[in-house]
């Protein structure tokens, strides 16, 4: 879970704020080895499975979601709203 919360900031809002995020992910993999929780491989496997579907199913952040749109001819208006998520 560490390793894809990290690699959610690092794909929504870039590789700079993502940094605390792996140094966290990096630190929780030590000790749950270092406490015998867990080997090598279910950290490798953790982290693969959380930092790919972070970067299948996350978008990067849109400071512009929203649209208001406005048109009118013939006696007649149209307003129109688009949110992107």
């Amino acid at each position: 879970m560490t390793f894809q919360a990290a690699s959610f900031i690092h794909k929504r809002y870039g590789f700079k704020y993502s940094i605390p995020g792996y140094v966290l992910a990096g630190w929780t993999a030590y000790s749950r080895i270092n406490a015998t929780r867990h080997d090598g491989y279910d950290i490798l496997a953790g982290a693969v499975v959380g930092i790919g579907s972070s970067f299948i199913f996350t978008s990067p952040y849109q400071r512009e979601n929203m649209q208001l749109t406005f048109s009118s001819g013939n006696d007649q208006y149209l307003l129109g709203f688009v949110y992107r998520f």
